[in-house]
């Protein structure tokens, strides 16, 4: 019997419990954090080696939507350690920087999902690659959190590119304000699946971008 992990919250589906992997239907969700199937891998399976994976990325000037999007980031960061005075420089900074981002052209549910996809398939594999050899265990965490959330979103974004805006009707999203983690539902978990922080941690997101 084979064990099946979930790569957003790191459930494990035991064959030998929950019956055959084949057998579950085409839209059975993981109990815990309610990703599809394809969020699932064999426990067996084993990173390729650091010496035949692909560098993710070449050496590019970020974007100002790039750099907005880092800015705010740390302005998150800095208000979760009582820094407000450098939380609100760093707000500045992401709105200077989106005030400067180019119009974004065919933006798509496909698209977003192509570069997930390279993330998944390149990036986080090369990443884990170097945050273990040093070894890196912070960076090897952070790894670990983003690659879940990543993860998650590729599944809720494949769910809605075949439900459309169905799959949001009579429920709530809600978002982890420490990780990002993304939950559907008339309610927030008790616990964030990947970093596990209780519900207040959780904002309810209101109205469509």
């Amino acid at each position: 019997m084979k064990q099946y992990v979930c790569g957003i919250c790191g459930y494990i589906h035991d064959e030998a419990v929950g019956g055959k992997w084949e057998d579950l239907p085409a839209d059975w969700k993981c109990p815990v954090c309610k990703a599809g199937k394809d969020a699932f891998k064999p426990k067996e399976e084993k990173t390729a080696s650091q010496e035949v994976l692909e560098k993710p990325h070449v050496d590019k000037e970020l974007s100002p939507m790039e750099m907005s999007i880092i800015c705010s980031n740390l302005a998150r960061g800095c208000e979760k350690q009582y820094l407000p005075q450098q939380a609100d420089d760093f707000r500045k900074l992401a709105e200077f920087f989106r005030s400067k981002a180019a119009p974004v052209e065919e933006a798509s549910t496909a698209k977003l999902l192509e570069l997930i996809d390279k993330d998944l398939s390149v990036g986080y594999p090369y990443g884990n690659a170097i945050a273990g050899e040093k070894p890196d265990r912070g960076g090897l965490r952070c790894q670990v959190w983003s690659e879940k959330v990543t993860r998650m979103l590729q599944s809720l974004l494949t769910r809605y590119e075949s439900e459309g805006d169905k799959m949001l009707e009579n429920t709530g999203v809600w978002v982890c304000t420490v990780c990002g983690f993304v939950y559907i539902g008339d309610t927030a978990p008790e616990l964030c699946p990947v970093c596990k922080v209780p519900s207040w941690k959780f904002e309810k997101m209101e109205g469509r971008a």
